[in-house]
């Protein structure tokens, strides 16, 4: 008994001492700033880019963006019941990145299954989660790409 407890502290000390730490968890390190960012398009998924972006705008950095959003959202019918009602749905976000200094294009394309919900209300808030979680992404992943290039 004595022994089991002794190996569960243990435990319990070596894993929630093991140091982990998430890449870009702070921006302090990343070299690069968004000075500028002209959006067009969806603007629900503009908004949540936006809110995700502004937080890498930096007046001490050389490292300096300019940058053109294109985002588009669409929520495609995949199947139908019986009675002709949806009962899956794809949603699909898709965000092109314009960025000015250097004239290049990077495009992003997030897509997500989801199955109707009989109450449309919580449907609609699923929904706003998900194009959230996708700008969370995209912009995750614009800059992971302009840290590299």
């Amino acid at each position: 008994m004595i022994k089991k407890k002794i190996i569960i502290i243990f435990l319990a000390l070596l894993l929630t001492n093991c140091g982990f730490v998430p890449i870009y968890s702070k921006n302090s390190n990343i070299n690069l700033s968004i000075e500028q960012i002209t959006y067009a398009g969806d603007t629900e998924l503009n908004n949540f880019l936006k809110t995700n972006l502004i937080q890498y705008k930096n007046e001490k950095v050389e490292n300096k963006f300019y940058i053109e959003v294109e985002s588009s959202y669409e929520k495609i019918i995949l199947t139908k019941d019986g009675t002709g009602e949806a009962t899956n749905y794809e949603l699909k976000a898709e965000v092109i990145f314009i960025i000015k200094s250097n004239n290049r294009k990077i495009k992003f394309t997030e897509k997500k299954i989801i199955n109707s919900m009989s109450d449309k209300f919580e449907e609609a808030r699923y929904e706003r989660s998900i194009k959230q979680s996708f700008a969370s992404s995209i912009s995750y992943k614009l800059i992971t790409e302009l840290v590299v290039n």
